[in-house]
């Protein structure tokens, strides 16, 4: 599950990650934007609930100097010995430039810099010299961890991907449906022992169709509209059924664009319906090769209405545990 949850206070997440070891999650996995960063939910989770592992999904290469990424992660590896896996990324020029005041320059290089800086002093090796986009004099972890983590990176075309297969521990896969992972998968070509795909993958689970496509329609105006992730759909072939969207969107028209989505895009990019229902939909990724899918909870009215009850039995529901309650109900 992706933490924390929106509407809930970090400091009531004590109850949540103990509702979702419940119902069988074995993950919980961060992001970070512009709400809450992606270490603290995940120090609170590994002091409340011994047995969730814990993720990054993403730390951006861009927002923190190299030595202060290794820091937070050696920090957290030593809090979770074995339990923690650090995600990273390039993020987006929005996020980086725009909201950090740094500039979004040679994003694929920094984050094969960062993978490589990362990976060295999370050994307890020192760092000392020159990459291509930055660098580092002298560092060295005065706390290495233990147990180093893995690095996952965050990759939606080829290069990347490539990348994440030849240099990292994992790929981390993010806004797809089940039919675009087999082309995803196809590009990392042969990977090492160990190697774990990760994917995000949306989840309004209610039965009001309208509701869940107005949110997944404004979602994907809002996420697909950036350009690596609309180049990652032209690559997925979703260049005609987007493209209006696109069109839209390019000239101001930010309500044509929304209407512009198809319903099928919506359905299969925003999963919904009922619990049960969008938990056989989340097992279909890791029948396509996804070895973590990751759920990303959008509020629903059930939820706004229901409060702390409402939001324990839909962890309960969408959990793994929650399948021998519901054994042959895929409605």
């Amino acid at each position: 599950m992706t933490v924390p949850l929106g509407g809930v206070p970090l400091a009531d997440h004590a109850a949540v990650y103990a509702a979702l070891d419940r119902a069988g999650f074995t993950d919980v996995w961060s992001s970070e934007v512009n709400g809450a960063d992606a270490f603290t939910p995940l120090a609170l989770a590994a002091a409340w609930q011994p047995r969730l592992r814990l993720g990054t999904a993403i730390a951006p290469v861009f927002t923190r100097g190299p030595g202060l990424l290794a820091m937070s992660a050696a920090a957290l590896a030593e809090a979770a010995p074995g339990r923690f896996a650090l995600g990273i990324g390039a993020s987006s020029p929005v996020l980086v430039d725009d909201w950090n005041a740094i500039p979004f320059t040679e994003p694929f290089r920094r984050t094969r810099d960062v993978l490589r800086f990362l990976q060295a002093t999370l050994r307890g090796e020192t760092v000392d010299g020159a990459f291509d986009t930055f660098a580092v004099r002298r560092f060295t972890l005065e706390r290495p961890p233990a147990v180093p983590p893995a690095v996952l990176l965050a990759a939606l075309r080829p290069g990347m991907l490539r990348l994440a297969a030849a240099e990292a521990d994992g790929v981390i896969l993010n806004w797809l449906a089940a039919d675009d992972v087999p082309k995803a998968l196809a590009e990392l070509g042969a990977r090492g022992r160990g190697f774990e795909v990760v994917a995000r993958i949306f989840v309004c689970p209610t039965e009001d169709a309208g509701y869940a496509r107005t949110l997944g329609r404004r979602l994907i105006t809002s996420y697909l509209t950036v350009p690596a992730y609309a180049e990652f759909h032209r690559w997925l072939g979703r260049d005609s059924v987007l493209g209006p969207m696109w069109t839209a969107w390019a000239a101001g028209d930010r309500r044509g664009a929304g209407a512009a989505v198809p319903d099928e895009v919506v359905d299969a990019l925003v999963l919904h319906g009922s619990p049960e229902h969008c938990r056989a939909q989340v097992r279909r990724y890791a029948e396509a090769g996804v070895d973590v899918p990751v759920l990303a909870l959008l509020p629903t009215p059930e939820l706004t209405s229901g409060g702390a009850a409402a939001l324990g039995d839909l962890i309960a529901r969408l959990g793994p545990a929650g399948e021998h309650l519901t054994a042959g109900d895929d409605r």
